[in-house]
């Protein structure tokens, strides 16, 4: 004679600490009751108000949800929290992703979309420009992955520039990642800023790209740029790229 198949055990009791126990893919949570039901219509706030009936218990009574125990915790850490709180090294995106999807956590899933697109944009290259404004092609660009960087560069050049052009306020002008200077003028052996009027010299573009180097170097970062062999040196080169 067939059996019937198991009938799911019932919503287990609101134990009196108000305090639940789950065991999630072998991996034992303690959190309270409020703190599951944070968000309604979720799959955890329905098992934590009874509403869900309990599918599987493990040995020691507690329910038993088959899926992953490790990631579980960055959920539970966003339901007590609001937050989304990763280490920078975190490489599971695509599977806390899902996980935050079966618990029917749309806000966790949207905050997770967009952690990625943040971690995306900062391992884009990040760019310093000291350009001439009348001639774009004039000038320099530091590429480097490490954004702090490229606003410590930038903070330096702006200093050496200011002192250079001390009473001369308006000869550049500074943006988020644009030093743009109003007059660079080619010469030999390289390229010179110099004041419209009385072209007195005052600060050359070789200066700010060893200045730039030197400083990368003394912060632990590697010049990747191909040089022009026929050039030769720092001082040619049009763009300079680093990385650690």
């Amino acid at each position: 004679m067939t059996r019937p198949p198991p009938t799911p055990s019932k919503s287990f009791k609101k134990p009196s600490s108000g305090t639940i126990t789950i065991n999630v893919g072998g991996f034992l949570y303690t959190a309270h009751r409020t703190t599951l039901a944070k968000h309604q219509g979720s799959f955890l706030e329905e098992l934590a108000n009874g509403k869900k009936p309990v599918q599987h218990t493990d040995s020691m009574g507690n329910p038993f949800i088959d899926r992953d125990g490790p990631v579980f915790r960055h959920v539970l850490n966003y339901l007590r929290t609001g937050e989304l709180q990763l280490p920078d090294d975190f490489r599971e995106v695509g599977l806390l992703r899902r996980e935050a999807d079966f618990y029917h956590l749309s806000e966790l899933v949207e905050a997770v979309v967009e952690w990625e697109s943040q971690r995306m944009a900062q391992r884009e290259a990040a760019f310093l420009e000291m350009t001439d404004s009348h001639e774009r092609s004039q000038g320099l660009k530091v590429y480097c992955s490490d954004s702090a960087f490229i606003d410590k560069v930038k903070g330096r050049l702006v200093q050496i520039s200011k002192s250079r052009l001390d009473g001369f306020p308006e000869e550049f002008v500074v943006s988020s990642n644009v030093i743009q200077f109003r007059h660079f003028i080619k010469s030999e052996p390289g390229s010179r800023l110099v004041l419209k009027e009385d072209s007195t010299f005052l600060c050359t573009l070789d200066c700010l790209k060893l200045e730039t180097v030197m400083l990368a170097l003394k912060s632990g970062f590697k010049l990747v740029t191909s040089l022009d062999s026929s050039k030769g040196s720092v001082v040619a080169a049009e763009a300079l790229h680093f990385v650690k």
